[in-house]
């Protein structure tokens, strides 16, 4: 399913077409309709995403609340720009001082592989006529006809201004709340680094990985412990940090778990700039290049089962825990 980076990235588009723009809200599909009643013809006043979690405010104080769990993904079509996250002096955005990647600014767009679970680096510029898929399988774009297409597919949920169009389809949850109800979906999440206080959010996860004995490879993915962890970023934060993922939370010394969130907060910051989940660092041009195009050439376990660790050379080892796929290298992990 999508990782923080993706529903910040959401969030960020919603921010720069949609938020101030009086909306059309549809459920093509009919599975929404009634919620879709109540948000049409509302004002959109703020995007935020916490963790995988994805609200839109709209006037009167309603929110639509989206995770969009395994099948979930957003549409986006009409003047959109491929890039929601503005660049700016001040440097990467969740930036904390580490080394990161290269800018794509002189990345070969057009050659540029959508791999499964990411967003691409396509070209980012100049608004365009066409659709934007963010979400779990791909981000693959269109040139339309005209402004708006008609829905494709199972449509739950359409929200449409005079400019921009965003369908979503297969979310886990797709739901219209009042703020009372927002928050308590809130205070269940876990920290976010790019939502909470970066002190305040580290203390909150030092405290709930050290008072439970579950493995640090199952806590990082618990929502409650902290906010936006799947699959990807798991096997590659316990990588970096040179993690036993079996190990219990409250065996961890504190600092581990500080330099835990730390990274996390860097690596979050990366895949929402970048779009993609680049957890390589102090790669050369080339390197980096490839890494742009292939997630083969991006991780350091992830995915990479029975292939020789890219440090020790050990065979990286996959399990299930939880019935989740969980990647690491038995040799620099212990």
């Amino acid at each position: 399913m999508p990782e923080g980076h993706s529903v910040h990235r959401i969030a960020l588009q919603f921010a720069r077409h949609f938020v101030g723009e009086r909306v059309t809200a549809s459920s093509p599909q009919g599975r929404f309709a009634e919620g879709a009643a109540l948000l049409d013809g509302r004002t959109m006043t703020q995007s935020r995403a916490a963790g995988k979690q994805l609200f839109l405010e709209f006037d009167q104080a309603l929110y639509l609340r989206v995770h969009l769990g395994i099948y979930g993904a957003w549409d986006f079509a009409g003047s959109v720009g491929h890039d929601p996250v503005t660049r700016s002096s001040g440097g990467r955005m969740g930036q904390t001082g580490q080394h990161g990647v290269e800018s794509d600014d002189d990345a070969d767009a057009p050659g540029t592989v959508v791999d499964e679970h990411e967003n691409s680096l396509a070209s980012i510029g100049a608004p365009r006529r066409a659709r934007l898929r963010m979400g779990e399988q791909s981000s693959t774009t269109e040139v339309l006809e005209s402004f708006p297409a008609e829905p494709v597919g199972q449509v739950r949920a359409r929200l449409l201004t005079t400019t921009a169009v965003a369908d979503l389809r297969g979310p886990t949850a797709c739901e219209v709340l009042d703020a009372a109800a927002v928050q308590e979906v809130v205070d269940r999440l876990g920290p976010d680094p790019l939502v909470d206080d970066a002190e305040v959010g580290e203390e909150r996860m030092l405290e709930r990985v050290r008072r439970r004995r579950v493995p640090i490879g199952l806590l990082l993915m618990d929502q409650s412990v902290v906010s936006g962890i799947g699959n990807v970023y798991r096997a590659e934060l316990l990588f970096r940090a040179r993690l036993d993922p079996h190990t219990p939370g409250a065996s961890l010394p504190e600092e581990v778990v500080r330099e835990l969130w730390r990274d996390w907060r860097y690596l979050l910051g990366v895949g929402v700039e970048t779009g993609q989940m680049l957890t390589m660092d102090g790669l050369d041009e080339e390197a980096q290049r490839r890494a742009r195009r292939s997630r083969a050439d991006r991780h350091w376990v992830y995915k990479r089962e029975g292939l020789p660790c890219r440090i020790c050379g050990t065979h990286i080892v996959l399990e299930l825990a939880a019935a989740r796929k969980l990647y690491y290298c038995p040799s620099c992990q212990q």
